[in-house]
């Protein structure tokens, strides 16, 4: 039974959303092949084919008869970033950059030849330079001659190039729109300049079209250079993700800790994770207690109590105790990689509207040629207007016609805001859900780190005993002072905010999951969870009532007791954003 492999690729040579429909088309033809997804915001295709029926060869030599190129993948990637087998051969980011420096350069070469064309083409037709002859017409027609020739034939060589390259596979695309339209200018123009014997009318005016065609050059090239800015934004995303992923792991092998790259890590293999450090791969804890920040995969600010036998996610970070743990899943397999690649599969797919938008694209460039010469035709030979005239209103259906908008728009849409959603931790599944967002009425929300601040602070303060709220924040504080612990830091906070000085400490202990213990003005002082309270056989009845109040109202309560009687009871939580 031919197995069903799914493949991402980028495709090299798209320049429009007509290039889209052509390889999509293509592909489609080839046995074996199911489904085809072309993006050409992301320059890549999606699909999903029978291994025993074809292969990536035979879908390359089709492409490549299409007029564009599949980059093929050269050896299997354990980081997770493409689907199967697809890897990266060249750094994308660095091709992107590339690319856009390159276009850059053109489009600043091709504005500041095109500003003077401009203005000496219109200059040329005021009756001031008539009076005042300051420069012969026929020099300055083949000064500006040579200077469209650069325009033409260096920042406008993509264009032609490619339109050449399409022709020979009898296919046009918006570069063929942009080259008959540029071309036919610049031809015109030369002719009357070199050749104004050819042309009836150079000898009765100053019939030349040289600024026409460096401008559309140059106005093509700025469109293109935006869209390539935004392209190379829109990674972003994806980039942010990938740095979750730690870079390296200690690992024991042979009785010996070494730091190996984390490609290199292994399922089962034994990793040391140290207070502070990010956790490289999924796993399970085998000694150790510590708590973790799971923040960047839930969303809870407040980090998480672990033991031996939890389990642990790859990129979170381990706050205060040494551990040891056996990986479960590593490279693609661990869930950062998995929430990567949905993040992949949701810029790369179609929203039903694209697709009608593809299907336009896809007829769009014979149709628009197909109009612009029924123009030329009707002003020419049935309006009888002049040579030149029935020229100019060709090229401008062509040139009007250029911009790709209709084939950008929505897979650029769909590449930013999937891409800002999972930067703001929000994970989009597929452009259909996108598109259907807007029929959204009611959203039901987990509150935390999404409608709250993220950030613990105290919201109340118990006292008992007839112990003072303000030396009991001072002991508390106080103690939690040293801890990293977030709900300790709110309380260090709110300690500050009220002005309230804190103490020397003359010991410290910390109880790893209960909380800390230490000695303040030679008193015995706990700070902790009600667990910490019942070890230590500290009486916290008076307490019970409002710590489950405060529970109920999903806030945290921190027990706090001075020599063994209960002080008071500290109600934190992550607060409402403004």
């Amino acid at each position: 039974m031919n197995e069903i492999k799914k493949l991402t690729l980028p495709v090299e040579g798209m320049t429009c959303a007509s290039c889209v429909a052509r390889v999509e088309k293509a592909l489609k033809k080839v046995e074996g092949v199911n489904e085809v997804n072309v993006n050409f915001a992301t320059e890549r295709v999606t699909l999903t084919y029978k291994e025993g029926v074809t292969d990536i060869t035979k879908l390359n030599n089709v492409v490549i008869d299409a007029g564009y190129k599949l980059i093929i993948p050269v050896k299997e990637e354990t980081a997770g970033f493409s689907i199967d087998n697809a890897v990266k051969v060249i750094p994308e980011d660095l091709n992107l950059k590339k690319s856009y420096i390159q276009l850059k350069s053109e489009f600043i070469f091709a504005a500041v030849m095109t500003l003077p064309i401009m203005f000496f083409s219109m200059v040329s037709m005021t009756q001031w330079f008539k009076l005042w002859n300051v420069l012969p017409l026929d020099y300055l027609n083949k000064l500006l001659f040579l200077a469209t020739t650069l325009v033409v034939f260096i920042s406008g060589r993509r264009f032609y190039s490619v339109a050449w390259r399409l022709l020979k596979h009898f296919s046009a695309d918006m570069n063929t729109l942009v080259a008959v339209g540029t071309g036919t200018a610049y031809i015109y123009s030369t002719i009357a300049v070199l050749f104004p014997n050819f042309l009836a009318l150079a000898k009765t005016g100053n019939h030349i079209y040289f600024d026409t065609a460096s401008t559309i050059i140059t106005l093509i090239l700025m469109g293109r250079l935006l869209e390539s800015r935004a392209k190379e934004k829109t990674s972003s995303a994806i980039k942010k993700l990938i740095g979750l992923q730690p870079k390296t792991a200690r690992v024991i092998r042979n009785n010996k800790e070494i730091d190996i790259s984390i490609d290199d890590v292994l399922i089962n293999e034994r990793i040391i994770v140290r207070p502070g450090e990010k956790i490289p791969a999924d796993g399970i804890i085998t000694n150790g207690i510590t708590t973790v920040n799971e923040s960047m995969i839930t969303g809870e600010s407040i980090p998480v109590d672990k033991g031996i036998n939890d389990k642990v996610i790859g990129g979170t970070i381990n706050i205060n105790g040494s551990l040891e743990l056996r990986t479960t899943a590593v490279g693609k397999k661990t869930v950062i990689a998995q929430i990567i690649k949905l993040v992949e599969e949701a810029q790369s797919s179609k929203a039903p509207v694209q697709n009608l938008a593809d299907k336009i694209a896809s007829v769009f460039v014979p149709v628009v040629i197909s109009i612009a010469l029924l123009t030329f035709v009707f002003w020419y030979f049935i309006n009888g207007v002049p040579f030149t005239t029935a020229m100019i209103n060709f090229i401008s259906v062509l040139v009007i016609a250029c911009p790709c908008a209709l084939g950008l728009a929505i897979p650029t849409a769909i590449i930013v805001g999937t891409g800002l959603g999972a930067s703001s931790g929000i994970l989009i599944k597929n452009a259909e859900s996108l598109e259907l967002a807007n029929k959204i009425s009611t959203i039901i929300i987990d509150k935390t780190g999404t409608l709250t601040t993220g950030k613990p602070s105290v919201t109340g303060v118990f006292s008992f005993n007839n112990f003072e709220v303000e030396k009991l924040i001072q002991y508390a504080a106080s103690i939690e002072n040293i801890s990293e612990h977030p709900l300790g830091q709110a309380i260090v906070d709110y300690a500050k905010v009220k002005k309230i000085k804190l103490n020397p400490i003359e010991s410290f202990t910390s109880l790893t999951g209960y909380g800390l213990s230490g000695i303040v003005e030679a008193q015995n002082i706990l700070v902790g969870n009600l667990t910490l309270m019942k070890e230590k056989s500290v009486n916290i009845k008076e307490a019970e009532n409002i710590s489950e109040n405060i529970s109920n109202d999903g806030k945290t309560p921190i027990f706090i007791s001075i020599d063994g009687k209960l002080a008071g009871v500290i109600a934190v939580a992550d607060t409402i954003r403004p």
